[in-house]
């Protein structure tokens, strides 16, 4: 199956705000533990995308805002790599 078709539903602005508020979480709130972090970021990039587009909700927009939110989890390794690259 090619999941190439869902990148149609990735919003950039909602992916970037996502990634820093998840790095946030990962590197600042230790009562916060590391499993439900995935969670916070699809609840975060679901209520994001809403509020974006609040003319027009459908299930595009809520599919679009849990990706978003799921994929900045995912990029969590490259932007950590572009910060600590400095430090080393």
């Amino acid at each position: 199956m090619d999941l190439s078709v869902l990148t149609q539903y990735i919003s950039v602005v909602v992916v970037g705000i996502c990634l820093c508020v998840g790095f946030v979480i990962k590197t600042s709130l230790d009562f916060i533990p590391n499993k439900y972090i995935p969670l916070a970021m699809l609840i975060l990039g679901t209520i994001l995308n809403i509020v974006i587009n609040i003319n027009g909700i459908n299930a595009d927009v809520i599919l679009t805002g849990m990706l978003s939110g799921l994929a900045s989890t995912g990029m969590y390794e490259m932007f950590k790599n572009l910060i600590y690259k400095e430090e080393k």
